[in-house]
């Protein structure tokens, strides 16, 4: 049984130690509960939807895993200084490259595809683009709109892990507060972070892959 990972820096886990990211705490759970279970993490820092459809034939077709897990947009909704106020990846390719990505997966024998939301970060001071009055964090929140309605457009072989909701509720109720889940650079993921975030999809996937078994 094959579960695979395809995502950014989310899924890397940059700025922590290798053991401590959501992914190795999950592929070691599976190990502790007995499932022989291979996990591969296909993830780079600052990829996009966009250059993962350039890679997916050989990171995740080749290999033809039972699950996958994709998690992008953290760098699609963001906003470079060369794109003169356009978005890395438009509204509209992000959505059309996450179904592709999920279409091909499902060509490629998954039996479940998880789609992720992304967390929210604390970067919201406005966008310096003329033609942009939200900040990165709001741009973030529209994205994961898209995430969801693209989860919602699939079967019930699409599974949404909400943790832009996860994450919001936590904070709400007064479990941690988000500068706590974060690193200094107020978006990537810090040890608490993948903490919460390995709680709030481990039993899913695990659920899912006892069923396929």
């Amino acid at each position: 049984m094959k579960v695979f990972f395809f995502g950014d820096s989310i899924c890397y886990g940059q700025g922590i130690s290798l053991h401590k990211g959501w992914i190795p705490k999950i592929s070691s759970a599976f190990e502790e509960n007995n499932l022989d279970v291979l996990v591969a993490n296909s993830a780079v820092n600052g990829r996009t939807t966009r250059q993962a459809l350039e890679t997916m034939p050989f990171e995740i077709q080749n290999y033809k895993p039972e699950i996958l897990i994709v998690q992008f947009g953290m760098n699609d909704c963001n906003y470079w200084v060369s794109d003169r106020g356009l978005p890395r990846v438009s509204k509209k390719s992000f959505q059309g490259n996450l179904e592709e990505i999920i279409e091909r997966g499902f060509n490629f024998g998954c039996k479940k595809i998880f789609l992720n939301t992304n967390h929210p970060t604390l970067k919201n001071e406005k966008l310096p683009f003329n033609n942009v009055s939200f900040s990165y964090q709001e741009s973030n929140e529209q994205y994961n709109e898209l995430i969801r309605e693209s989860a919602l457009s699939f079967s019930k072989n699409v599974i949404l892990n909400d943790i832009e909701k996860v994450f919001l509720k936590k904070c709400k109720d007064k479990e941690y507060k988000l500068s706590n889940l974060l690193l200094t650079d107020k978006l990537h993921l810090s040890e608490k972070g993948h903490e919460v975030y390995f709680n709030t999809i481990f039993l899913k996937i695990f659920n899912e892959l006892k069923k396929i078994k």
